[in-house]
């Protein structure tokens, strides 16, 4: 999975996928949630920063990436344009992220469809 921006692309190994199958969709969502308090501003609760990406980044093995890297990550995710991650599009992002999660997405939907049928 990876981010691209002007002259650099930032790659991501795919876990999700497999996380998902170990942990259930709840497990998980449980986990995301985990990320998303790891990366959350102390002073702004709810959101996630550019300051606190890059504070945290570290524990996340994001200590390689630069801050422009980091701001575009905040920017891809930030739907409503007020410069922070709510949960919601912390969720999005890291959904768009995992391709993996988004073919398995697709399959699921098809099979619903086809048993509705």
């Amino acid at each position: 999975m990876g981010l691209k921006s002007g002259n650099f692309v930032v790659e991501f190994e795919d876990h999700f996928p497999s996380m998902v199958e170990k942990l259930g969709a709840e497990g998980f969502m449980n986990e995301l949630y985990k990320g998303f308090e790891l990366l959350e501003d102390r002073d702004t609760k709810g959101f996630i920063t550019f300051d606190s990406l890059k504070r945290n980044a570290s524990s996340l093995g994001l200590q390689k990436m630069n801050d422009s890297e980091l701001r575009y990550m905040v920017r891809e995710g930030d739907v409503d344009g007020d410069g922070k991650l709510s949960e919601m599009e912390f969720y999005v992002l890291m959904f768009r992220l995992s391709p993996g999660l988004m073919e398995g997405s697709l399959r699921w939907l098809e099979i619903a469809v086809l048993n509705e049928l």
